[in-house]
Order: structure tokens, then C-alpha cells, then sequence
């Protein structure tokens, strides 16, 4: 019985962790400075919804196991327990364990919702600049997944110099940049973006 309880903490973890791969991925590359691996599974995004119902299905079966009544056997025997103890069930075997392990699941399964606050903020250009110099495009990206994804393509332009703002959005698959022209172009923030290895497709 703990290895199925042990094996359905597993695969919780697992397929949560799975659905959110694709917006881990991003805050990794960002800390280790590996920019190109940041949409290295972006095309798990599709099988989220399904890995998500995987995940809680799990956790519920798990759940079910646990808390369903024990079918009470007229025996003075004693339970024999996988580490040879009898009579005390193993960590794994507990409440307190599967609670970890549903909170833990959790915190993977929304981790695309909250992925922005482990990328430092923006510093926003305040230098003057002349009206005649600025310009704004509009770049279509494709492989950004959700927030986290954003905030690697907003960093990586915002790097570049004469960048006034940057505007990311994955739900739009896009990015409107307003710079400096006389310091930046449009062919420096398109390498910059498909740097971080998403890409420009417009």
C-alpha cells in the first residue's frame, strides 16, 4: 500500500510539473543566463488542460484511498509494514505526506500565473529624447506560453540600448517596442527576442 501511495505522490508531481514545464523553463534559462532554452518546451502548452486533469485525477484517487473507510477484519493479527515494523505507518503512508504532496502539485500547477515576480523589474529609460527619434513596432512572436515568457522577452529587449518601453503579451503573441532609432533597429530587437528562443515571425 506505501508504494501506490508513494507512486500516485510521484505521478502528482510529476504531470504538474509537466504542465507547467513550459513556464519553469523560461525562469531557469533567465537565472542561468541560457537565454536560447528559454522556449525549449513550449510545445508542451498544448497538453496542458490534459495534464492538468491527469494531475488532479491523481491526486483525488490518491485522496479517495486515503480517507475511504477500512473494512474492519476480525483479526488478531498485527499489520505488517513495508520497513518490517508493525503496528506504525510510514511517512509516506500519512496525511501530513499526500498534504505535501497536493500542495506541492499545486504550487506547480499554477506556477504560469506567478512566474513573473522571480524576474527583477524594468528600469523604464527616463533619459530625454528627441520626438523625431522614437518609434514604435509591433513584432509577432511565437512560443510564448504565459507571463514568465513575457517577462524573458521584455528583459532581453529592455537590454538593448534606446529602449524606451516594452510591451509582451503571449495571450496576443506579440511585442510593441518604442525606442531610440538613432541607437537601436528593428533587426537588433528582432535577434534579441529569438535570442531568448522564441521567435519573430513578423
Amino acid at each position: 500500500m506505501a508504494a501506490k501511495k508513494k507512486t500516485y505522490g510521484g505521478l502528482a508531481i510529476l504531470t504538474a510539473a509537466a504542465a507547467s514545464l513550459c513556464c519553469i523553463t523560461p525562469v531557469l534559462a533567465f537565472f542561468a543566463g541560457l537565454g536560447g532554452m528559454a522556449s525549449a518546451f513550449s510545445w508542451l502548452e498544448p497538453f496542458r488542460p490534459y495534464l492538468l486533469g491527469l494531475t488532479i485525477a491523481v491526486l483525488a484517487f490518491a485522496w479517495y484511498q486515503m480517507l475511504k473507510p477500512k473494512k474492519d477484519i476480525d483479526c488478531d493479527c498485527e499489520e505488517d509494514q513495508p520497513d518490517g515494523k508493525t503496528g506504525k505507518k510510514s511517512f509516506i503512508q500519512t496525511k501530513t505526506f499526500l498534504g505535501i504532496v497536493t500542495v506541492f502539485a499545486a504550487l506547480m500547477l499554477a506556477f504560469p500565473y506567478y512566474s513573473h515576480i522571480f524576474y527583477p523589474e524594468v528600469e523604464t529609460n527616463t533619459t530625454e529624447v528627441n520626438q523625431v527619434d522614437l518609434d514604435t513596432a509591433e513584432f509577432q512572436i511565437s512560443g510564448m506560453t504565459c507571463t514568465g515568457c513575457e517577462e524573458h522577452v521584455t528583459h532581453a529587449v529592455s537590454e538593448l540600448e534606446g529602449i524606451q518601453s516594452v510591451q509582451s503579451s503571449y495571450e496576443k503573441g506579440r511585442a510593441l517596442v518604442r525606442y531610440d532609432k538613432t541607437k537601436t533597429d528593428k533587426e537588433q530587437i528582432t535577434e534579441a527576442i529569438n535570442a531568448t528562443g522564441y521567435e519573430v515571425t513578423d
